[in-house]
């Protein structure tokens, strides 16, 4: 028969007494609470979570193990030729006052998703379980045709003859099993390891079975009852090698030896060694059991007669009859099983408080993990649409307004700085010297700018030098006199001579009168210097567009990102991104304005402009007349007219000094009958030298510049503000609400649309509601035993 076929095989041990197994008066009541209450935490499904007591049996293929098993729960199972057990085979025995029942389940995992199914109808008779079993394993070595038809169909399909998808799978049969007389207690068959396969086999379902066997005996709290063959080399059976990798101090094992009258003739202490747990010890020790023949089981040998025969073998075989006292309580099949029973009912309650508060700590992570995510979806999605939007709009505005930190401001109000100081750089570069001097000479720093712009904006003017430049002579000019090497003064490129200004002057007169120039000259530099304004006016409507539109990305996602599958927030991201855009728009078209407003120089602002006039003209024209006369200027500096007075000490009794220098020109002032001539007013002495008029033009151009900078450096701020950040709040639920249509005759279709979950959500969702729910169920259990 081929090892991908299932068929039917005769019920063995037919005529089963009703008390099997564990079903042993001596069993204490507190074991048996103890492994009720492991059963009934199975029920609620929490195995899948918690790592629940578990005897998992293991061994080679062909080891004894399912006529072990039948022995154990008192049900018989599918035999096919080749490997019986193809799949994890759970049996929960429970103690009950109602009538022996049986109930099989299917515990599937597709996709990483598990679901349990119940398999067929309630048996009541034992002889039907084989059968079910049969059939159970046919479906789960079956997922396409599973997929297809469903479960149902391998409940009355035929399934004679028909080949199987898979060969061995991690899906398993659950037994429920119930009775007066069935004792409590869980445990798994597990496939046999196979060392090959055969002519057509699949060689990864070695590596498939090991990994299968692993999952489960890895576990801390599984018992793992390791089945050996007698007939074969005890190094030859890869069970014991498994066993001993994840449990190599052999404290969670119990030792098995089947087919006991097997034994190869002259190696019987060989095994016997084994037995007294002197060769591969375990802390439990080992067990030797005889199970019924194929012969027997055909013949159809009841459960009492089988453990019978078992006796008597054990009686009259000299090797076993021989034993001392103390190793013959581990032979005969019904002292392995109280031996598990007990081990199984220490390990529950050993693990019980661990249980506890693992439940109690899965409850709170499952709960917080459920917390994380998105609401579930609303019966009433068109309500909680508006409700979402009306926030997301109020949270707009209280950002639009200002939030105290790491808020839209705060994030803007960089770039409207650097805005500023942009504009402020494009003051006009004069210097009231000839060009040909812009190597050596260049003017002092404006000082009257320092106490009205502050050093950072003092700092960047062009018309400065260096902070640290050491050219700077007594006379207030940057000169290079200090050295017989010339060291040239770096000049700036858009630097304005004074020579350049004045020739422009003079190229611009048409029907002025002599020692008059037209208007035009300042018109032409203002316009030139505003020309550069539009820019950085341009630059900075796009970096608040970029830094707008991220933060309101951002208030989109936190608000709606969450909602249904995320449609929501994008259909939203694309109608706010269109208004955007029109804000964006209507800012640009606003900065057009102010810059065309800039087109003609204006200002009624009369009082700061003559001020800074007066300020620029004697700034420059004061430079100028240093460099032309340093030695007059220095003297009109350095004079000081309290240490100058010509009144002597009353107490000296001698006659004033007689005044020199600049005190002397003063006194001749006044002997000459002109009073009240301050010393400053000596510089006016210095004969003109005919560039007074671009003194003139250049102070008028620097004044003015002072009162448009500053206006536009407010005005488009202003106006972006108003236009775009202000703008994009402006209408904007009115806009949202328009777009997404919720208010129409299709708004109810289009919310329900927009609030469906995400499918993966969902999934998340259902899982956790669903571990959640164990979780409880398994909780409840524990308080019953008043744990």
């Amino acid at each position: 028969m081929d090892s991908n076929e299932l068929t039917s095989t005769p019920t063995p041990m037919s005529g089963l007494a009703e008390e099997v197994g564990l079903a042993n008066p001596i069993h204490s009541q507190t074991s048996r609470q103890m492994l009720d209450l492991v059963n009934r935490l199975h029920s609620t499904g929490v195995q899948l979570d918690i790592d629940l007591p578990q005897i998992a049996v293991i061994g080679s293929q062909s080891a004894g193990k399912s006529s072990l098993i039948e022995s154990i729960s008192g049900i018989t199972l599918p035999r096919a030729a080749g490997t019986c057990t193809r799949c994890p085979t759970e049996c929960r025995l429970s103690r009950s006052t109602d009538p022996w029942r049986c109930t099989v389940h299917l515990r599937i995992t597709d996709n990483g998703k598990t679901r349990t199914e119940r398999f067929g109808d309630v048996i009541t008779n034992k002889a039907e379980v084989e059968e079910r079993i049969r059939r159970a394993q046919w479906a789960i070595l079956n997922p396409t045709l599973r997929n297809a038809h469903g479960t149902r169909h391998f409940l009355t399909g035929d399934d004679h003859g028909v080949n199987l998808e898979l060969s061995f799978s991690s899906c398993l049969v659950s037994l429920q099993i119930s009775g007066p007389d069935v004792a409590d207690l869980s445990f798994c068959d597990l496939p046999g390891l196979i060392a090959g396969v055969g002519s057509g086999g699949n060689i990864g379902d070695i590596d498939l079975v090991k990994n299968l066997v692993a999952t489960y005996i890895k576990r801390p709290s599984c018992i793992i009852l390791l089945t050996v063959a007698c007939e074969t080399d005890f190094q030859n059976q890869g069970a014991q090698e498994m066993a001993k990798l994840y449990d190599p101090e052999g404290k969670r094992t119990v030792g098995v030896l089947t087919k006991p009258d097997r034994i190869p003739t002259g190696e019987e202490q060989n095994w016997m060694g084994i037995l007294r747990n002197e060769k591969e010890p375990l802390e439990n020790g080992w067990y030797c059991v005889k199970q019924p023949s194929s012969a027997e089981i055909a013949a159809g040998v009841t459960w009492e007669r089988a453990r019978k025969n078992e006796d008597e073998f054990f009686a009259s075989t000299a090797v076993w009859s021989d034993l001392d006292e103390m190793y013959k309580k581990y032979l005969r099949t019904k002292n392995l099983v109280e031996r598990l029973s007990a081990l199984l009912s220490d390990l529950i309650s050993k693990r019980l408080p661990e249980i506890q508060d693992e439940i109690d700590n899965s409850i709170i992570a499952t709960r917080n993990a459920l917390h994380n995510l998105p609401k579930p979806p609303s019966s009433d999605p068109r309500n909680e649409i508006a409700s979402l939007l009306h926030a997301f709009v109020r949270d707009l505005a209280r950002h639009v307004e200002g939030v105290p930190e790491d808020g839209l401001l705060q994030a803007i109000r960089p770039t409207q700085e650097q805005f500023r100081r942009t504009i402020r750089m494009t003051a006009p570069d004069f210097q009231p010297f000839e060009k040909r001097y812009a190597k050596k000479k260049k003017i002092d720093k404006a000082k009257f700018l320092l106490n009205e712009e502050g050093h950072d904006d003092f700092a960047i003017l062009d018309e400065t030098i260096d902070a640290g430049s050491d050219n700077e002579s007594s006379t207030g000019l940057s000169l290079d006199r200090t050295s017989s090497i010339s060291q040239d003064i770096i000049p700036n490129p858009d630097a304005i001579y004074i020579d350049e200004v004045m020739r422009r002057a003079d190229e611009a007169r048409t029907r002025e009168l002599p020692g008059n120039y037209p208007f035009v000259v300042q018109e032409t530099y203002i316009k030139a210097i505003i020309k550069k304004w539009r820019t950085p006016a341009q630059a900075l409507c796009h970096a608040v567009y970029s830094t707008l539109g991220q933060h309101v990305q951002k208030l989109i996602q936190l608000h709606l990102g969450a909602f249904g599958q995320g449609q929501l927030a994008q259909r939203v991201k694309v109608i706010l991104q269109d208004h955007l855009n029109k804000c964006m728009e209507r800012a640009e078209e606003r900065i057009d304005w102010l810059m065309k407003l800039e087109d003609r120089p204006f200002s009624l602002n009369t009082h700061y402009l003559a001020d800074y006039k007066d300020k620029f003209l004697a700034h420059y024209r004061t430079a100028r007349e240093k460099d032309r006369n340093p030695q007059l200027m220095a003297a009109i500096e350095q004079y000081n007219p309290l240490s100058n007075s010509s009144v002597s000490h009353p107490n000296s009794g001698l006659p004033p000094p007689a005044p020199t220098g600049i005190a002397k020109v003063l006194s001749g002032l006044v002997e000459m009958g002109i009073l009240g001539v301050r010393f400053e007013a000596l510089a006016k002495l210095i004969e003109s030298d005919g560039m007074e008029p671009a003194l003139v033009i250049m102070a008028d151009v620097r004044a003015y510049f002072q009162v448009a900078y500053k206006r536009f450096a407010d005005n488009i701020p202003l106006a972006i503000d108003y236009e775009l950040i202000w703008g994009v709040e402006r209408n904007v639920l009115e806009t949202l609400s328009k777009g997404l249509g919720i208010n129409g005759d299709n708004g109810d279709r289009i919310c329900k649309e927009l609030a469906q979950e995400n499918a993966t959500i969902a999934v998340r969702r259902e899982e956790l509601a669903k571990k959640l729910e164990r979780m409880h169920m398994a909780g409840q259990q524990l308080l019953q035993i008043g744990f």
